[in-house]
């Protein structure tokens, strides 16, 4: 008998108390021993319009709802007696007649009804009419996206808004259908798949139902019922991660859409289909990587042999031993090190450039690509700087630059960008052989051009070889640079992911107001943001600005309160701000609500019992239920030391892009309840994100 679970199992399974969740596993781990239920209490439910629904006892109280039959046993829904009844008795498990997926379909009737708007006519003006958006749409049209044949018209007589609400009792891919077409877009239709295919196997089923095959797939899967992702995959995120490139390929897609899930999967796949094989999964940071480390032991806990082929470092630190193990020899100079090389060395030579401007063409130009060499800095075209330097200031900062360079093999060291270029040397030189088969690179959009010219290497033009995930909407760190100068393109092999999974409808639609619809990245790859989805809603965001800081700690203490009589536990609540200075700040909020506080370092591990206090740049790869963004005020945010340090006003351009990103990645760590405070006035970034509210 197949033995599988829904995912509507793990969002009611979340829902329950700790006790309660541990007598529930305990029962499903039961039900797996022994489907038939011989040893279980289970109960005929009278009501349910499909008859294969039973209940399942966990005590006097908590009931598993299941869909039996001679063949398998689907665990759908878990809550209190008469909740679970409630859920039964309001669905059905049917094949879609047109795409012939498995779909829990709940009935129309029993769906509360959407109060529909009097319109009445004004006294003076135009009469005011809703609008339908899907009128007229043919059963045919709609049906081939999946909508169950029963909600055809409810659906057609639905204005906009009332789609939104509507959409949320749909299958998944019937909801993302039904948003686009609200909106004027014709979604893709679905590849046919053959006839006779098993309901439960069909793509659109496999995002929804999972079959378990093993005790130890069975505890992996319960271990975690918030994380989802290591159970369901997107149809889309499926296609990423199992099709085949000929060259290096990239996923992209805005916060919460799944990129790092894609990437976690691709790795295992990659490891699944290739026994033996090296992989190498990675991003640009230490906390990143531990990050990706903890969430690739929850998925790979029933495989552990792929586990073993997969390694997960950082850049900076794969790099550093690889270097080791290919006989590098010098010591690696921290960056605070070099700069003070720097304002030494330009201490003692006459030129027209401040400390900033020198740190930065370091730190941008002459280290990333190792220009040891004056012709080679003479004849750069600094793509990334926008400042203009003739040959007579070129020559100004050479003297300076070319000391450093002097100093540093005097001393016998290296920079990091210096390791990188090593490396890729070595690996690009005729018969020399990667560490690693495969690599995926995580966070890609902060990558900086060594790193990229170095896994390019690693790569060696191997198909599947290298595949990489980011956002150009989230970089922080790094400015741009094109790929295909340094032998990466990934033209023709790149997607976008559109279903966002993370983050509200309503908190996403404001959070995008920071970002343009459509960002593009040097080499002409076009991100499109306009079509993102959200699979679900919840209350809209709220901007709290006050006189005193005083004030906004107080008042986002209570909405901390607030929140947890909500059901919010502590550790699902987090505050970010832009740096150390604001932490004060955040610190005083959450000692008022009478909470303890768990400070975020680059191990990125939250504490129960512990609000999450954090700067904005920590916030990267994590989600909380609730989040507040304090401190989002107009001397903090854009940062006025960076605009301040800036020489070139084109380069200012850079600075708010990457100022505005970072609030953006902020934002969008939370998941149902986003609070924005300031004080006074408040960033001129708050007004894009509230233009119009």
């Amino acid at each position: 008998m197949e033995f599988r679970i829904s995912d509507t199992f793990y969002k009611s399974l979340a829902k329950l108390s700790n006790e309660e969740m541990k007598a529930t596993k305990m029962t499903v781990f039961d039900l797996q021993m022994d489907p038939s239920g011989n040893s279980l209490r289970f109960h005929k439910l009278d009501r349910a319009r499909d008859k294969r629904f039973w209940s399942v006892s966990v005590n006097m109280d908590i009931r598993i709802i299941v869909h039996r039959t001679g063949e398998s046993l689907l665990i759908c829904y878990v809550d209190h007696h008469e909740k679970a009844y409630k859920w039964a008795e309001n669905r059905k498990l049917e094949v879609h007649p047109t795409t012939g997926a498995a779909q829990l379909v709940e009935i129309v009737e029993m769906v509360r009804e959407v109060e529909m708007p009097v319109y009445k006519p004004a006294d003076s003006g135009p009469v005011s009419f809703p609008e339908y958006p899907l009128k007229g749409l043919t059963d045919e049209f709609l049906m081939q996206y999946g909508i169950p044949e029963a909600w055809l018209d409810k659906l057609r007589t639905a204005e906009e808004d009332q789609l939104l609400e509507l959409s949320e009792h749909l299958p998944d891919e019937a909801a993302e259908a039904v948003l686009d077409l609200a909106t004027g877009t014709i979604p893709e239709v679905r590849k046919s798949v053959p006839a006779d295919i098993n309901p439960f196997e069909h793509p659109d089923a496999l995002r929804r139902f999972r079959t378990i095959e093993s005790k130890e797939e069975l505890a992996a899967a319960l271990d975690y019922p918030w994380d989802k992702w290591t159970v369901f995959l997107h149809p889309a995120q499926r296609e990423m991660v199992k099709k085949d490139f000929s060259g290096p390929a990239r996923v992209s897609g805005t916060a919460g859409t799944g990129k790092t899930v894609v990437a976690l999967h691709r790795a295992a796949h990659l490891a699944r289909n290739d026994e033996g094989s090296r992989i190498l999964l990675t991003t640009f940071s230490d906390a990143l990587a531990y990050a990706l480390d903890d969430k690739c032991k929850r998925l790979l806990r029933p495989e552990p042999r792929l586990a073993e082929q997969i390694d997960i470092y950082s850049l900076d630190s794969v790099g550093q031993r690889l270097y080791r193990a290919r006989g590098g020899k010098k010591n690696l100079a921290p960056q605070s090190q070099i700069e003070s090389y720097i304002l030494e060395m330009a201490a003692g030579q006459e030129h027209d450039f401040t400390d900033y401007f020198l740190t930065k063409e370091w730190e941008e130009v002459v280290d990333p690509l190792q220009l040891t060499g004056w012709e080679a800095y003479r004849d750069i075209a600094r793509i990334g700087r926008r400042t203009r330097l003739p040959a007579s200031k070129r020559e100004q900062l050479w003297r300076i630059f070319n000391q450093v360079f002097k100093r540093m093999e005097a001393f016998g060291e290296i920079t990091q960008s210096g390791i990188f270029h090593f490396l890729a040397d070595h690996f690009e030189a005729p018969g020399q052989h990667s560490p690693y088969d495969y690599i995926v690179v995580d966070e890609a959009q902060d990558i900086s051009p060594p790193q990229l010219r170095f896994l390019g290497a690693l790569a060696q033009n191997r198909p599947n070889s290298l595949f990489f995930a980011g956002d150009l909407g989230q970089r922080i760190f790094q400015a741009p640079f094109s790929w295909k100068q340094l032998g990466v393109q990934v033209r023709g092999r790149s997607s976008t992911l559109r279903i966002n999974y993370r983050t509200s409808h309503q908190i996403r639609q404001q959070a995008d107001q920071l970002l343009s619809a459509v960002i593009e990245d040097v080499d002409g790859n076009i991100e499109d943001r306009k079509n993102t989805q959200s699979v679900f809603n919840g209350p809209p965001p709220k901007l709290l600005q006050t006189d005193t800081e005083a004030e906004e700690a107080g008042q986002v203490s209570g909405w901390i309160q607030k929140r947890l009589e909500d059901g919010v536990v502590p550790e699902e609540i987090a505050l970010f701000v832009r740096s150390a200075n604001e932490l004060p700040r955040a610190r005083k909020a959450i000692q008022l609500s009478g909470q303890l506080a768990c400070e975020l370092d680059e191990r990125l591990k939250t504490k129960a019992g512990h609000i999450t206090l954090s700067t904005m740049h920590l916030a990267k790869g994590l989600e909380f239920r609730a989040v507040a963004v304090m401190a989002i005020d107009e001397d903090v945010i854009p940062d006025p030391n960076r605009l301040n340090a800036v020489t070139d006003q084109l380069e200012i351009e850079d600075v708010y892009n990457t100022e505005r990103h970072l609030l953006y990645v902020a934002c969008t760590r939370a998941r149902d309840y986003l609070l924005m405070s300031c004080v006074g006035e408040g960033s001129e970034f708050l007004e894009d994100v509230w233009a119009g509210k």
